[in-house]
């Protein structure tokens, strides 16, 4: 359940019957176009044999530490995952949401493994949830959505999430070992002047190291898009404190637009970790537009930024090379939905995770010519 961007000075467009709200698009200059050729990471075939890999279940039951009862923690919806390969597995976090919480209900991260990156086995409870902390007051009762994950180049991993408390989105950080056990640190663009900014969706650079991905400098600093209407960048020195960068007037400075017109002529958002290699910066991105009813779709794009520049844009493909086209894509709790999150190298394949439709997670996949 994706909602809207209230970023400052943005007129809002709310889409009657949909639980995704989304703004207006915006009107830019504009940006380079490419058919993707010899940077961009495709083609994915949908695994239809398995699709969807995974959906709620009712079964799943854990005792909610602030309503202090048994809850049906995913029995709802699964959806928006992030993964890491582990121990020669691929290790998928989930949002789950539960028929409880007044906002469609409370969202917690559930966790899943899988030897083939086809076939999951859930954990019984949640790994990752809003509780009686000091973040209860952003996380609460919305919960905790839509995870993005990479290594710290110290051991262990890095989580960005997004926290609803019922008004405003907002992009938080925590930290773990082993992926059970997380110590949270609370907003990445910190307390002070951009604490009420809705912000989301936060894709850190990484370097991929064998079936690894993990954080890596460029010119001294760690970096992030997120946003989700444009996007935004953010620097870092340790990988918990976050700057953003801004426009010279102490708003945020747009690094990737809507293109009015296109398949994300209506909002972009970070999928999965933004992976740095030897062309640039590569950034796979959800993106929506209105269709001929006016419901909007999403779909996913691709663009790569220059590697010792975060900030430059070098290239994006012209045209959506992910759309939903499947019927758990196109009905559930938001029709007309893709919204890729998860990408993983396993055994000569990378496995790309997505939710269908905010309800279920499906999986995308495409020949590694880096292990041949």
């Amino acid at each position: 359940m994706q909602r809207t961007s209230f970023l400052s000075g943005l007129l809002i467009l709310l889409v009657a019957g949909a639980c995704r709200h989304t703004p207006s698009s915006q009107q830019t200059a504009a940006l380079p176009d490419s058919t993707g050729t010899g940077w961009a990471l495709m083609p994915f075939v949908k695994a239809d044999s398995v699709n969807p890999v995974l959906t709620p279940a009712a079964s799943q039951v854990f005792r909610d530490p602030i309503w202090k009862k048994e809850v049906k923690w995913e029995e709802k919806d699964v959806f928006n995952p992030a993964c890491v390969v582990r121990d020669g597995k691929i290790w998928m976090l989930y949002r789950a949401e539960d028929k409880l919480g007044k906002y469609a209900g409370v969202s917690r991260l559930g966790l899943a493994i899988s030897n083939d990156g086809l076939h999951f086995k859930k954990e019984p409870a949640p790994v990752f949830y809003p509780s009686d902390d000091a973040w209860k007051k952003y996380e609460w009762e919305g919960g905790c959505e839509d995870p993005r994950v990479v290594e710290h180049p110290d051991g262990g991993y890095i989580l960005t999430y997004t926290a609803y408390d019922g008004k405003t989105a907002r992009l938080l950080l925590a930290t773990s070992k082993d992926l059970h056990t997380w110590t949270k640190y609370g907003p990445v663009l910190g307390e002070g002047k951009h604490l009420h900014t809705w912000s989301k969706s936060g894709a850190i650079i990484a370097r991929r190291q064998g079936d690894r991905f993990v954080a890596e400098k460029i010119n001294g600093k760690y970096w992030m898009y997120f946003g989700d209407t444009s996007l935004f960048l953010a620097s870092s020195d340790d990988l918990i404190h976050w700057t953003p960068l801004e426009d010279g007037k102490g708003g945020l400075a747009p690094v990737l637009r809507p293109r009015p017109g296109k398949f994300d002529g209506q909002l972009v958002e970070p999928g999965p970790f933004a992976l740095l290699g030897e062309k640039g910066i590569l950034l796979i991105y959800n993106a929506a537009t209105p269709n001929k009813t006016g419901a909007l779709v999403y779909s996913a794009g691709q663009a790569l930024f220059d590697a010792k520049d975060p900030s430059k844009l070098s290239a994006r493909l012209a045209e959506s090379f992910f759309v939903p086209d499947k019927p758990y894509e196109l009905t559930g709790q938001v029709n007309n939905v893709v919204f890729l999150e998860g990408l993983a190298p396993l055994k000569g394949k990378w496995f790309l995770y997505y939710g269908t439709a905010d309800s279920k997670i499906a999986v995308a996949v495409a020949d590694d010519q880096s292990d041949k």
